[in-house]
């Protein structure tokens, strides 16, 4: 039998800076928001916001490029969602009864985020912004793909990163689906 020859040993890494650990650490806490999803374990993705949270999806216009400024729908215009975790309670609540006809049997998705920027604030908070593509399954026939990108105003709460603020805004401007049942 032949010896194998001694490996060398791999280079140590440089150093991280505070951006990079920053950047490393949030990308793990969206990775494991996006595994929360999939898995359907809302009540302990309700947990990753705070009491406060505001999630906002507004609506997409197509506007000329002189009027891209109007292209959204701002805070208190006829959004597809502006809700406060008290509403976000509600939506998991009611998937968990069995009642939510639209996911009896529940949809399969695939959240997968990346694109991920990361601006610290001075009051530490920390502005991040993804992009994400979600496909969902639901039934032989029924599927969707969904994609856009979330604006993150995350803080530190009971020792870990909780999402303060959350704008997510889709590609699409029509939606043809026949819910919108999932997060995003």
């Amino acid at each position: 039998m032949k010896a194998k020859p001694a490996r060398a040993a791999a280079p140590r890494p440089a150093m991280l800076t505070e951006q990079q650990m920053l950047w490393l650490e949030l990308m793990q806490f969206y990775i494991g928001e996006a595994w929360l999803l999939d898995e359907r374990k809302f009540k302990e993705w309700l947990d990753l916001f705070t009491d406060d949270v505001l999630y906002f999806m507004p609506r997409r216009k197509n506007v000329l490029r002189r009027e891209m400024h109007r292209e959204l729908t701002p805070l208190g215009d006829l959004a597809i969602l502006e809700e406060d975790r008290r509403y976000l309670e509600m939506r998991v609540a009611r998937l968990e009864t069995g009642m939510a006809w639209a996911e009896d049997p529940p949809s399969r998705t695939r959240h997968l985020i990346g694109n991920l920027e990361v601006n610290p604030l001075e009051n530490a908070e920390v502005e991040a912004r993804t992009a994400f593509l979600v496909y969902r399954s639901h039934l032989e026939t029924d599927h969707q793909l969904l994609s856009g990108c979330r604006e993150d105003l995350l803080c530190r709460a009971e020792g870990r990163w909780k999402v303060r603020r959350r704008t997510i805004v889709l590609d699409a401007n029509v939606l043809l689906d026949k819910n919108l049942s999932v997060f995003l």
